[in-house]
C-alpha cells in the first residue's frame, strides 16, 4: 500500500483553486465530497501482518462513527454537532468543523476485510485490518523414476 500525504483538492491554487471548486466542483466532484461538511485527518500506516488506520475524530461519539466495508472500499462516515451554545452564554467565535464526514479507501487485495477491528480513545479512532496470510512457496522433491 502506497503512503500519501493528502492535500485537499486545489488548495495549492489558492484563490484559483477555490473558485474551480465553487464552478466546477459539482462537475469534478465525488458523492463523498458532496455531503460530507468536514473531512478528519488520517494516518495510515502498514506492517508485516496489518493495516492500522488512525483517524482523528474528537468530539464525535463511538454510535455516531459507521464503518462499512464493501467491494474492497473501506468507507469511514459520521457526524459531530455542535454544541447549542450562544453568545448569550459567552460563546462569539466556532473554528471546530461539524457536521457530516466521509473518508473512503480503496483496500489492497492483502486485506483481510472479515476481521477488521475499529476501537475508539481519546477521540481518535484507530481500524486495525489485517492482512491475508501469504503462501510460502514450498520446495518440491524431484525424485527419479
Amino acid at each position: 500500500m502506497q503512503v500519501k500525504h493528502y492535500e485537499p483538492r486545489n488548495r495549492s491554487l489558492g484563490l484559483l483553486g477555490r473558485l474551480l471548486d465553487e464552478e466546477l466542483g459539482p462537475v469534478f466532484s465525488h458523492d463523498a465530497e458532496a455531503i460530507a461538511d468536514w473531512s478528519p485527518a488520517v494516518d495510515i500506516d502498514e506492517a508485516a501482518d496489518r493495516y492500522v488506520v488512525t483517524a482523528d475524530l474528537p468530539g464525535v461519539a463511538p454510535a455516531d462513527i459507521d464503518i462499512t466495508m464493501e467491494n474492497g472500499v473501506l468507507t469511514v462516515q459520521g457526524e459531530r454537532t455542535r454544541s447549542q451554545a450562544s453568545e448569550a452564554q459567552g460563546y462569539r467565535r466556532f473554528e471546530r468543523a461539524s457536521g457530516r464526514f466521509i473518508r473512503r479507501f480503496a483496500l489492497p487485495d492483502t486485506a483481510n476485510g472479515d476481521d477488521i477491528t475499529a476501537v475508539t480513545r481519546d477521540g481518535v479512532l484507530e481500524l486495525t485490518i489485517p492482512k491475508h496470510p501469504t503462501l510460502q512457496p514450498r520446495k518440491i522433491a524431484v525424485t527419479s523414476a
